[in-house]
């Protein structure tokens, strides 16, 4: 074996392969603070009902155009919330799996 280390593995190259890792875990944390503050949005029912939520998976908003409201009817009303809801949660994990890919290079380290 090499003094002070492994084959192949000499101790500038470790060195750089430390700080390669340390800014790709500060780019990742970066990442993931922009992505929690971000918005994404889904619209369901042709308009009708609309949800807005942060990365963080955070419920920022509902929108209802008060013509969909049917007092006969409020379990439609409930699965468009649903829906909508369920949507934007999806299209928040889809970019940040897409953000997160592009900053760790296609490893995949469970975000």
């Amino acid at each position: 074996m090499a003094k002070g280390g492994y084959p192949g593995f000499g101790g500038a190259n470790m060195q750089q392969l430390m700080r390669q890792a340390q800014k790709m875990q500060q780019d990742v944390q970066r990442m993931q603070d922009e992505l929690a503050q971000r918005e994404f949005s889904a619209t369901v029912g042709g308009g009708v009902v609309t949800a807005v939520v942060l990365g963080s998976k955070e419920l920022k908003s509902i929108t209802i155009d008060p013509a969909c409201v049917d007092p006969d009817d409020v379990e439609m009303l409930q699965d468009l919330i649903i829906s909508a809801v369920n949507e934007a949660n999806r299209i928040a994990d889809e970019e940040t799996n897409s953000q997160m890919s592009k900053v760790t290079g296609g490893l995949n380290l469970g975000f």
